[in-house]
């Protein structure tokens, strides 16, 4: 996945957990039973919808949890095997402390070398970022650099997700990276520790533009969008960087997409027949130049943004094809402190398109080889950013 290591290491289902960052509520209170919205406005950290086929019911995982704790097995293991068995596709079940470690990364943090990582043209997995002060840009591991492996394994023709899942682990443990720059082949031994996930990052480049860079949608990454475009010089472009965004809290998405609208709809939808949606707080910017960049790691609650914008004509989008996952899980705490994450649904954009198993197409799309960020400033001077 490309985006920072949010990922726990996978157990022996699919980990649908890298992405389903993207839509959890805080079981601060270990319930999760209510954690349905019923209003628009309703203020949680998970979006709810129609149940959709190829699930596995709720029901079903913590029976079989609450039986395998009766007979003083593991729960963690039978829920893990309800799942895996149920065509969930993201459907994952995290163990407590793994549980612990993916709340952590909601607050703005996470545990790995500070990395982020993407699938090159030719499909090889490369260094998109290093995170300055981290493991890796300690060791001199740059951007651009040719993952190979990890802990010896081979890493090429896999999912990103399930390197980033790799990359991550508690702190203090060590992970082998096999790399590759220029020719050179060698390996690193990095010691994982605690790192701030820089969500959102401002730059301010030449002319004037401002970039707003948002990797993930973490707790406070909506109001520090906000921020950064209330105090972006007047008639300053704004080019919105979710590239790579492997989404976040829906809450945070929609404060984000706040930042450009003045109300209105960000997408919708619906929960035992009842449609509902999401709305955009009134005061946004809706003057503004804006670009909205994405390409095939911009996941979930980053291309609900993109829809938002899109749908809405508050933005030019520019890049490749998001990456289409539109799909929601709901969690459900399980009598050992594990936790099950199942999908319960579909969201849509504002024209009522659905992004699941299909992403969203941009506005436009550079040439092979052309610079996206490039492209994108053309845009921008084009909708008279800066006049």
């Amino acid at each position: 996945m490309p985006g920072p290591e949010f990922s726990p290491r996978p157990r022996r289902t699919r980990r649908g957990a890298a992405l389903s960052l993207v839509f959890v509520t805080v079981l601060a209170t270990g319930a999760g039973a209510d954690a349905l919205p019923h209003e628009p406005d309703a203020e949680q950290d998970h979006l709810v919808v129609r149940p959709i086929g190829a699930t596995v019911d709720r029901e079903d995982v913590a029976r079989a949890a609450a039986e395998a704790v009766a007979e003083g097995e593991s729960a963690t293991q039978a829920a893990e095997e309800v799942v895996s068995r149920s065509g969930d596709r993201w459907g994952s079940v995290y163990g407590k402390e793994e549980y612990e470690q993916f709340q952590q990364s909601l607050d703005g943090e996470y545990t790995g070398v500070g990395l982020w990582a993407r699938r090159s043209g030719d499909g090889r997995v490369e260094i998109a970022r290093v995170q300055p002060g981290g493991p890796a840009a300690k060791a001199g591991v740059k951007a651009g650099d040719r993952l190979r492996t990890i802990d010896g394994s081979p890493v090429e023709g896999r999912p990103v997700t399930d390197v980033v899942a790799l990359l991550r682990g508690n702190e203090g443990t060590e992970v082998d990276l096999g790399l590759q720059r220029d020719g050179r082949r060698w390996s690193e031994s990095l010691i994982r520790t605690t790192l701030p996930s820089e969500s959102v990052t401002v730059e301010r480049l030449d002319g004037g533009t401002v970039k707003i860079k948002v990797v993930s949608f973490t707790r406070g990454s909506g109001k520090r969008v906000k921020d950064a475009v209330e105090h972006a010089p007047d008639g300053a472009g704004v080019l919105l960087d979710l590239r790579g965004n492997s989404g976040g809290l829906i809450t945070e998405a929609v404060t984000a997409a706040s930042a450009f609208l003045d109300g209105g709809l960000v997408a919708t939808y619906d929960v035992n027949g009842e449609q509902l949606a999401l709305y955009a707080e009134p005061g946004g910017d809706t003057e503004r130049p804006v670009v909205a960049l994405v390409d095939g790691g911009t996941m979930s609650a980053a291309e609900m943004v993109t829809g938002a914008l899109k749908d809405r004509g508050r933005a030019v989008t520019v890049g490749s094809r998001t990456f289409g996952k539109g799909s929601v899980q709901m969690p459900s705490p399980l009598p050992d402190g594990s936790v099950a994450e199942l999908t319960v649904g579909h969201y849509r954009t504002p024209e009522g398109r659905e992004v699941d198993g299909k992403g969203i197409v941009p506005d436009v799309v550079p040439a092979e080889g052309e610079s996206v960020q490039a492209e994108a400033e053309s845009v921008l001077t084009g909708l008279g950013a800066g006049s």
